[in-house]
């Protein structure tokens, strides 16, 4: 006796009429610097003296930000001043399809930049032949196929779900946890299989993140000049900070899918990975890098 759902309404950041013009104004500011800076580095970083492994890779983790926040945002933005929130099924199956593509690409590019990191440090004179251009455009290639495994999966088995209602979803954008609420089936083995997914796309990658970095600061523990030491521990440090924060909203939003009590709380959490983490990563990744500093600078 369930009528199934052929369009969704999406209830935003907050339902309370005074906050709207706030959110709408903060946002779009977000949003334009997350813009600004990632299309600065897509930029500057095909100067002739950043092609390197390095700035390839941030030049792709950089399009893929604006790509991530593209998707969520700008159908976030008319929905905070419109009275109509709604969102057709085959628009909601595009999104999902479309942000779990990009967030499990950006992870395993994520890995394969610390991958990259781990041989310019560790293994300086096999560098050249072990990122050549070859080795750095399959990675990229093997990151988004990876994702796109990911996505169809993900997207494929959420909405072979009974999706019959409330049609309201309390977020902001069509995600897995929301969707997974509207469910009249029993879902826990999708859940057991979720939990399966974010092992695989966020915590291995994670954890291989971290085996490089630690490689990286026992070499830098080597460096003699203790101000090539600090310069090198903060560049890690700030990487390391982004991918745990990054790493932190993911998990906690996916492990639990069903819990609905914690529905505003991964709100703010799905807004750190799509809105927020896209503005940092310019500026941790690229724009405190002396060399893309000094091609600024210079006016490319």
């Amino acid at each position: 006796n369930h009528t199934l759902l052929t369009e969704f309404v999406l209830s935003g950041l907050s339902s309370r009429p005074e906050l709207q013009h706030l959110l709408f104004f903060t946002i779009c500011f977000v949003y334009s610097m997350t813009l600004i800076g990632n299309l600065l580095i897509c930029l500057v970083t095909v100067h002739p003296t950043l092609h390197t492994p390095m700035y390839f890779f941030l030049r792709v983790l950089s399009f893929l930000d604006i790509s991530t926040a593209s998707v969520v945002v700008p159908k976030m933005l008319v929905s905070i001043l419109s009275e109509d929130r709604s969102i057709s099924y085959l628009g909601c199956v595009t999104q999902l399809y479309c942000v779990v593509f990009l967030a499990a690409t950006e992870w395993y590019l994520l890995a394969a930049m610390a991958y990259d990191r781990y041989v310019a440090v560790c293994r300086p004179l096999r560098y050249p032949a072990i990122m050549s251009t070859r080795a750095c455009l399959s990675l990229v290639l093997l990151s988004c196929c990876s994702g796109k495994v990911v996505s169809v999966v993900q997207t494929a088995w959420v909405f072979s779900l009974s999706l019959c209602g409330p049609r309201r979803i309390n977020y902001f954008f069509c995600d897995i946890p929301p969707l997974v609420l509207l469910s009249c089936t029993d879902t826990s083995r999708y859940e057991r299989q979720l939990i399966s997914a974010t092992a695989l796309v966020i915590l291995a990658p994670f954890c291989l993140i971290l085996l490089s970095y630690s490689c990286i600061i026992s070499s830098i523990l080597r460096i003699s000049s203790a101000e090539s030491r600090h310069r090198t521990f903060s560049t890690c440090s700030s990487h390391l900070t982004v991918v745990t924060l990054y790493c932190a909203s993911g998990t906690l939003i996916y492990l639990q899918p069903k819990s609905s009590s914690s529905q505003d709380a991964k709100k703010i959490l799905a807004l750190i990975y799509t809105t927020v983490i896209p503005t940092l990563n310019p500026l941790i990744y690229s724009l405190r890098n002396k060399e893309v500093k000094e091609v600024l600078i210079r006016g490319m």
